[in-house]
């Protein structure tokens, strides 16, 4: 199965090689036809620390890091963001 990917903007660096991700995505109502926007955040793994709030990412699904980390950095501003082979580890 293939891996995952979202894209989103930063909220928060606040935490250590950890940044929190805001996805939002459209879907209509079902009685109204009108599209409305859900949201919601995801902590990725940034393991160099370069993410800063405001900036757009894509993140993909990894292993577990810890108990909420489940997704890592793989894109920032349209740039690929260096992985390391340790960061699911």
């Amino acid at each position: 199965m293939p891996k995952r990917v979202l894209s989103g903007r930063v909220v928060s660096d606040k935490m250590d090689k950890t940044i929190t991700v805001l996805v939002e995505r459209r879907i209509m109502h079902p009685l109204y036809k009108k599209f409305i926007r859900r949201s919601k955040k995801y902590a990725a793994h940034d393991e160099a620390n370069v993410c800063q709030i405001g900036d757009k990412v894509r993140i993909e699904e990894c292993p577990p890091i810890s108990k909420r980390k489940t997704w890592t950095v793989t894109e920032r501003n349209g740039a690929a963001v260096v992985a390391s082979d340790n960061a699911a580890a």
